[in-house]
């Protein structure tokens, strides 16, 4: 598989549509950029099943901007359209596989029931502060 680039028409359907879904967030002009792209495309052949996607946050300033990307490279990671991973820098080979095993490993119904407990929580808080 090879990497996609994804735009602001694209990028939410394609993380929704998904089970896994890792997207480099990156620019022409940065070096750190530049020598990560050949780790997140070897990485993407030897995953076949995950969806690699590419935002040049230069064309698709919008979209970097509502992902609030301040630094690239920015790796995030999508799991059944929850983001679950998102850091700043490029990542060496292992440390890009040991990233791709914990996601893989993740108990999505125990997240699912995490976001569910959060948001009641805030929603309560919202509710007493009013």
């Amino acid at each position: 598989m090879t990497t996609t680039e994804l735009t602001t028409e694209s990028f939410e359907q394609t993380v929704l549509d998904n089970d896994l879904v890792l997207v480099d967030f990156w620019a022409t002009w940065c070096g750190p950029c530049r020598a990560f792209a050949p780790v997140f495309d070897k990485a993407s052949a030897t995953h076949p099943d995950i969806i690699f996607g590419k935002v040049d946050t230069e064309a698709e300033q919008a979209l970097a901007a509502s992902a609030q990307i301040t630094s690239i490279p920015t790796l995030m990671a999508f799991r059944k359209g929850i983001l679950v991973f998102s850091q700043p820098g490029s990542l060496p080979a292992a440390a890009l596989e040991q990233v791709i095993a914990q996601i893989r490993e993740l108990d999505m119904d125990h997240i699912r029931s995490q976001i569910a407990a959060e948001s009641e929580t805030e929603s309560e808080t919202a509710d007493a502060a009013s």
